[in-house]
């Protein structure tokens, strides 16, 4: 890897992604090879949001590199909670760990974070900015189902508000995909990141009907509508649930599209698509387990 620090989709190159997934790759295949690479080595944590996977999944990646954490814990018991500042905070904890994994609310937070620190630092989502290990175990996922060449795939939901959304959509623009954007007119994509993925020659329509465009696609990537990004809660109950899929949808469906989800999901995947062979959300979660090991793998120093 070329970087100190990962804070944005943006900054990895095809090179740089491929090299992360095809170390994900040999991990997935032989993980007890790489089981005491980094014996001694801790991660520190610092959530300032709450989180499942990627908290759990990057705990689970030291660990099973021979690493260990270090865990700031809930915010509120934190000396955050007495006015400490985050760029204190990353100081602090770097003292204590050979990495640092930072979520937080606000966008830009890691980028600012990362100029304090001399460790490597990774963004695990700033607000509504971007969320890049998501990206790169979405990428792995598409990659190991439908290649990421020469494919189709629509994007449906919360556009606006969503960092799993943009990060992808510009780590995709490395590749020949054509992204279709499929939402309200309320929560489509922000200008900016249009204007980036135009800059970046990026194939990119954008639709409010998911029936007319869904026999093409070859992954349909599904998010919620987050309600915790919302500044108006009457602007969420005017579009949530508005967009679903269920398995009778999915019958206009190619019987090999690829159904993703970042998680949790509320009510936009119907349980009965667990049961189809286009479910591939839980696959996707599990995924980044290897792909973190091998981002941890390679930011560590563990390039052969």
């Amino acid at each position: 890897m070329r970087h100190d620090h990962i804070t944005s989709a943006k900054q990895l190159s095809r090179d740089d992604v491929e090299a992360v997934l095809d170390r994900a790759g040999e991990i997935a295949a032989d993980q007890e090879a790489y089981a005491d690479r980094h014996d001694g080595s801790l991660l520190g944590l610092l959530f300032f949001e709450p989180s499942t996977r990627t908290k759990m999944s990057f705990s689970a990646a030291i660990k099973r590199l021979g690493g260990g954490v270090v865990d700031m814990g809930p915010v509120d018991s934190s000396s955050v909670k007495k006015g400490e500042s985050l760029a204190d905070t990353v100081r602090v904890v770097e003292g204590y760990a050979d990495a640092l994994v930072l979520r937080h609310p606000s966008e830009g937070a890691a980028k600012m974070a990362s100029q304090f620190v001399d460790v490597p630092l990774i963004n695990a989502g700033d607000g509504a900015g971007q969320h890049p290990t998501q990206t790169l175990l979405d990428l792995y996922t598409i990659r190991e189902s439908a290649g990421l060449d020469g494919i189709s795939i629509g994007i449906m939901g919360d556009l606006k508000y969503g960092r799993t959304v943009h990060s992808m959509a510009h780590a995709l623009t490395n590749f020949d995909v054509s992204q279709h954007f499929i939402s309200p007119e309320s929560l489509k994509l922000p200008r900016n990141v249009r204007y980036d993925l135009h800059q970046e020659g990026a194939s990119v329509k954008e639709h409010t009907d998911i029936e007319s465009i869904l026999p093409s696609l070859d992954v349909l990537y599904v998010t919620r509508i987050q309600r915790e990004r919302f500044p108006d809660e009457s602007e969420y109950r005017k579009v949530a649930g508005e967009y679903r899929i269920d398995a009778a949808m999915l019958e206009s469906a190619r019987d090999d599209l690829t159904v993703m989800h970042p998680l949790p999901r509320v009510d936009e995947i119907a349980d009965d698509v667990d049961e189809t062979s286009h479910a591939h959300y839980f696959q996707q979660a599990h995924n980044g387990v290897p792909v973190r090991m091998a981002l941890l793998d390679m930011l560590l120093g563990g390039d052969r």
